[in-house]
């Protein structure tokens, strides 16, 4: 991760969403290689907050702003002119979609909207739009979704993914064409690591529950996801930005998912956690409410990330659920004050394994 510091020392960056779990992590990247980094975000999303135990201080800017503001996001974008922007802020959880459906479509389409909007007022930048592997309208395909497969979805939460690339679309074929505004999207798979706090995801429900010597209710055992480590996602971002001074890639939709082989069930994720985790206890809750209303197979296939960018995973699955257990063991047996050097060894780490994997 590190080896990326040539691109991005002292370039501007504007990171909406920079207190949510991959924003954080996003975050302390980009500040360790040597960023001007401004975030925006609305609140600190969960107790505890990721970002807020790292600590930034005065590092970086921190603007508290609902991204639905058009006026003020617009005005932020035009004074602070980036370099660069990810953008990443969203209603991320499918249970709160059917809760709140109405600020779930306002955040993750309305507020994609304003973020190119604002773009409009920048003179020169390179965006990724960060989306979700829930855009895809989901056929339970084995072999995995390829990025011109059709869109869509059947909850609020994919259904505000879906619509929000429609216009992103339609924004960067009529107002982007230029060589001064490049953009990209990402849609990742079901992202695992250290410091994710949000309600009803597995790892942080298993976590909470076992640092509590309480069972985990575990309510789709059998669900097949493209699990994947947070800093093989941030890394796949970074490296789409850096890789959109080519214009053919602009407007091109990425996936960033493990390899095929790598897709696990709920259930064997758990299991594979406590290798680690030795008093993780789980029951089968066969009455969730949202039950039957999740995909039990959710694929992507990341053949076009390899060939344009030269991105892979270099974490397997087994890996990163031992950096992700990790994490959570030094959390709780050191204290939240240690976060940012637990965080940061994680960083240090996977740079370490990454230059000997690429032979950097």
């Amino acid at each position: 991760m590190l080896i990326y510091r040539k691109y991005f020392k002292n370039k501007k960056i504007i990171i909406t969403g920079h207190t949510g779990f991959k924003g954080s992590w996003l975050t302390l990247c980009l500040s360790l290689l040597g960023a001007k980094i401004l975030g925006i975000s609305k609140n600190y999303p969960t107790t505890p907050c990721h970002f807020e135990d790292l600590k930034f201080g005065k590092k970086i800017k921190h603007k508290k702003l609902d991204i639905t503001n058009l006026k003020k996001l617009k005005k932020i974008f035009k004074i602070y002119q980036p370099d660069y922007v990810f953008h990443l802020a969203a209603q991320a959880i499918v249970s709160k979609s059917y809760d709140d459906p109405i600020t779930t479509f306002n955040s993750n389409t309305i507020g994609t909207l304003n973020v190119l909007e604002s773009l409009r007022s920048t003179k020169k930048c390179r965006a990724v739009i960060i989306t979700s592997d829930k855009s895809y309208k989901n056929l339970e395909i084995d072999r995995g979704y390829f990025e011109n497969d059709q869109l869509g979805g059947n909850d609020p939460y994919s259904g505000s993914k879906g619509a929000a690339e429609l216009i992103i679309n339609s924004y960067t074929k009529s107002f982007f064409k230029n060589k001064k505004i490049t953009l990209a999207i990402a849609r990742a798979g079901n992202v695992i690591g250290g410091g994710d706090w949000s309600q009803d995801r597995i790892i942080p429900d298993c976590f909470r529950s076992w640092s509590k010597k309480r069972k985990i209710n575990i309510r789709s055992p059998k669900s097949t996801r493209p699990w994947q480590h947070v800093l093989d996602v941030v890394r796949g971002y970074l490296v789409l930005a850096i890789k959109l001074k080519d214009l053919k890639l602009n407007n091109e939709a990425f996936n960033f998912g493990p390899k095929n082989n790598q897709n696990k069930n709920v259930l064997e994720l758990v299991k594979e956690i406590k290798l680690n985790w030795k008093k993780a206890k789980w029951i089968i809750n066969k009455k969730s409410r949202l039950k039957n209303k999740e995909s039990n197979l959710l694929r992507l296939n990341s053949n076009k990330a390899k060939k344009y960018l030269n991105w892979s995973p270099i974490l397997d699955f087994k890996e990163s659920v031992n950096f992700t257990t990790n994490w959570y063991i030094n959390y709780f047996e050191r204290g939240k004050k240690f976060t940012r050097s637990i965080s940061e060894n994680n960083i240090v780490r996977y740079n370490n394994i990454l230059k000997k994997r690429l032979r950097f």
